[in-house]
């Protein structure tokens, strides 16, 4: 039996399984099992152990079993563990690129998001990572980020001046914020409930999804889809790993990885709008259909401070003409 991971599999069913395969791959994610991601990725490893006829056992470890994201990514680079579900927040300094992806109303829709990192401006971003250990296998869908807050509706931009947000400890999130005329309070994610409940902040942002399943919606029941950022994540397996499968065994990992993209974002649509009707039946009001121009005309100095090379300027205009 071939262990790829660096750790041996705990007794159980887990083991049990894997005992009956040639190779054993690990792959990790911070989010709950049932959980598109972790759903997609399960999915893939029915397909690659159906596929190589058993020879291939793929095994998801949920709710960061393995450690939390930034711990799995260097695990996953040095090929401790086989695989990893990351977003890209993590890698804005390491891989430049993903900044650039990063960045406010940088994709007009999640439509447009995928045609991008389904093509060439996916390809180069795949050739940044690789440089750093990590074979992109596809890109998932991160969700579209909105304001939320307990005060009232916000329906322009100037609804924002003034207000608290809770953002991501992340330099673009509180030059976003700044940019709106809003107050930018970078704190940890498990303290935005009771934060906004006190009225240290007036509310936060994020994807519907995340919105729904923390519970926010409790404390925060106006959700605004401005949808300021529409974030792309990685799935990807460990250089160390890849360089000991056979040419035929990295094939078809490449397809069956390729494929589970689609079935994570068939499942991030239906959770999408499974959220959205499980808080507006709880009473929260969304608000759809705002006029984002003065949203997005008012990152200019964000774009300013971020995309100051040519490469950056480049794929910034490859992203825009992406139709």
């Amino acid at each position: 039996m071939l262990l790829i991971g660096g750790t041996i599999l705990a007794a159980g069913a887990g083991a049990a399984v894997a005992a009956d395969c040639e190779i054993n791959l690990r792959s990790a994610d911070t989010h709950p099992a049932g959980y598109p991601t972790v759903e997609a990725v399960r999915w893939m490893g029915d397909q690659v152990k159906e596929r190589s006829q058993g020879r291939i056992c793929l095994e998801v470890f949920p709710a960061s079993v393995l450690g939390e994201e930034k711990d799995t990514i260097e695990q996953t680079q040095f090929g401790v563990i086989d695989m990893v579900r990351a977003s890209f927040g993590p890698f804005n300094n390491l891989v430049p690129e993903t900044q650039i992806v990063s960045l406010p109303y940088i994709f007009r829709s999640p439509q447009h998001m995928y045609k991008v990192m389904d093509g060439a401006v996916g390809e180069q971003i795949a050739e940044g990572f690789a440089q750093h250990d990590l074979i992109v296998l596809g890109y998932y869908d991160g969700g579209a980020r909105s304001f939320y807050n307990g005060q009232k509706p916000i329906k322009s931009i100037d609804d924002l001046k003034g207000m608290k947000f809770r953002v991501m400890q992340s330099d673009v999130f509180v030059d976003m914020m700044a940019a709106f005329g809003a107050n930018a309070t970078p704190m940890p994610y498990g303290e935005v409930y009771s934060a906004i409940q006190t009225g240290v902040i007036d509310g936060a942002e994020n994807n519907p999804a995340s919105y729904d399943t923390s519970g926010h919606f409790e404390v925060a029941k106006y959700y605004t889809l401005d949808e300021h950022l529409i974030m792309p994540e990685v799935l990807a397996i460990s250089k160390v790993t890849w360089e000991k499968l056979a040419p035929e065994d990295q094939a078809l990992l490449k397809t069956a990885g390729k494929e589970s993209v689609g079935v994570m974002r068939d499942l991030w649509a239906k959770k999408i709008a499974e959220s959205e009707q499980a808080v507006e039946k709880a009473g929260s009001e969304i608000i759809r259909g705002i006029d984002k121009t003065p949203f997005i005309a008012a990152m200019e100095p964000v774009y300013a401070k971020y995309v100051t090379t040519p490469e950056a300027k480049t794929m910034v205009d490859t992203i825009r003409s992406t139709e």
